[in-house]
C-alpha cells in the first residue's frame, strides 16, 4: 500500500519560506497570505514530528531538520516543473484569460459576452471561476478582478463602478422593504446593518448567502430583497428582472478592481471593452 504523502502545498509553502527566510515574502511569491504560509509549514512540521524552522523576533532561520529537508523538497519540485515544461506551448497571441469571480462573470461580463466577440472575433476568451488569492494564483491570468480593498487587489488595480449598494426585488414581489425578506451577502463590510445605520429603520435579513450573484438570483426568483453591489445589478435592471426596492443607497465599502496582469492587445481590448459597458 503506498504512503500517504503530505499535501503539495505543504511543502510549497516550506521550500519558499525556507528560500526566503520570511514567511511574508513566501506568501508574497505563492499568492497566500502570510498565515496561510506559516499555519501550511506547521501542519508539515506535525506531519514530520520535527520542527523546520526556529522562529524570532527578526526572522527564521532552519533547524537541522530544516536544511536537510530544504534541497530534496526543492529537487522534488524541479523535477514535477520539468515533468509539465512539455506541455506548457505556450499562450497564443490571440487567447485572454480573465480570473474573477462566478458573480462578475455571470451578472457583468456574460451579459454583454456576445457584443465582445462580435467586435474581437478573433480572440478567444477562457473565464477562471476565482474568489480567494490561491486561486488567482493558479489561474495565471491575463486580467483579474478582484472583489475585496485596494490594498488587497494591488496599488496598480482600478475600481470599477458604481460601487454603491443598492436595494432590489422582483417585480413581481409586492409590498414596502420593510415588510419584505431580506437576503444577506456575507463576507462583506457592508449590509443590511450598514443600510439601518444610515437610513434608520430596523431590517433583520431572513436569507444569508455568501455572494453577491447568489443575492441577485434569489431576488430574481422572488424570494426578498438583497442588498448588491450596483455595479453587479446593472443588466439585472435594464432587462427588468429586478428593480430598486428603495431610491436610497448605501457606499459599498469593498470592490471590483481590474488589473492586468500581463500586457497584451487582448487584455488591453478586454478592459476598454468592460469599461465602455459599465
Amino acid at each position: 500500500m503506498a504512503k500517504s504523502l503530505p499535501p503539495l502545498t505543504w511543502f510549497r509553502a516550506f521550500e519558499a519560506a525556507a528560500r526566503n527566510l520570511s514567511f511574508t515574502a513566501a506568501a508574497e511569491e505563492i499568492g497566500l497570505t502570510q498565515s496561510a504560509v506559516s499555519q501550511q509549514v506547521k501542519s508539515l512540521e506535525v506531519r514530520l514530528r520535527v520542527a523546520l524552522f526556529i522562529r524570532q523576533a527578526r526572522g527564521l532561520s532552519l533547524t537541522d531538520d530544516g536544511r536537510r529537508l530544504l534541497p530534496q523538497v526543492a529537487a522534488a519540485l524541479d523535477s514535477l516543473a520539468a515533468a509539465t515544461d512539455p506541455f506548457d506551448v505556450g499562450t497564443p497571441e490571440n487567447f485572454l484569460t480573465v480570473a474573477t469571480s462566478v458573480s462578475m462573470a455571470q451578472w457583468v461580463i456574460a451579459p454583454y459576452l456576445p457584443n465582445f466577440s462580435k467586435r474581437h472575433p478573433d480572440i478567444h476568451l477562457r473565464i477562471q471561476s476565482a474568489t480567494w488569492p490561491d486561486d488567482f494564483h493558479s489561474a495565471q491570468a491575463d486580467v483579474e478582478i478582484r472583489f475585496g480593498s485596494q490594498k488587497q487587489a494591488g496599488k496598480n488595480a482600478e475600481l470599477l463602478t458604481p460601487n454603491r449598494l443598492i436595494a432590489l426585488k422582483s417585480p413581481s414581489l409586492t409590498g414596502d422593504i420593510e415588510n419584505l425578506p431580506l437576503v444577506e451577502a456575507v463576507g462583506t463590510s457592508g449590509g443590511w446593518k450598514a443600510w439601518t445605520e444610515t437610513h434608520g429603520g430596523e431590517y433583520r435579513p431572513e436569507f444569508f448567502v455568501d455572494s453577491y450573484g447568489m443575492a441577485l438570483n434569489l431576488a430574481v426568483q422572488g424570494n426578498g430583497v438583497a442588498l448588491v453591489s450596483e455595479l453587479l445589478a446593472d443588466h439585472a435592471i435594464r432587462t427588468n428582472q429586478l428593480v430598486r426596492a428603495h431610491a436610497a443607497s448605501i457606499p459599498g465599502k469593498e470592490g471590483y478592481y481590474l488589473s492586468i496582469v500581463e500586457a497584451s492587445r487582448p487584455a488591453v481590448l478586454f478592459r476598454d471593452w468592460l469599461l465602455e459597458q459599465l
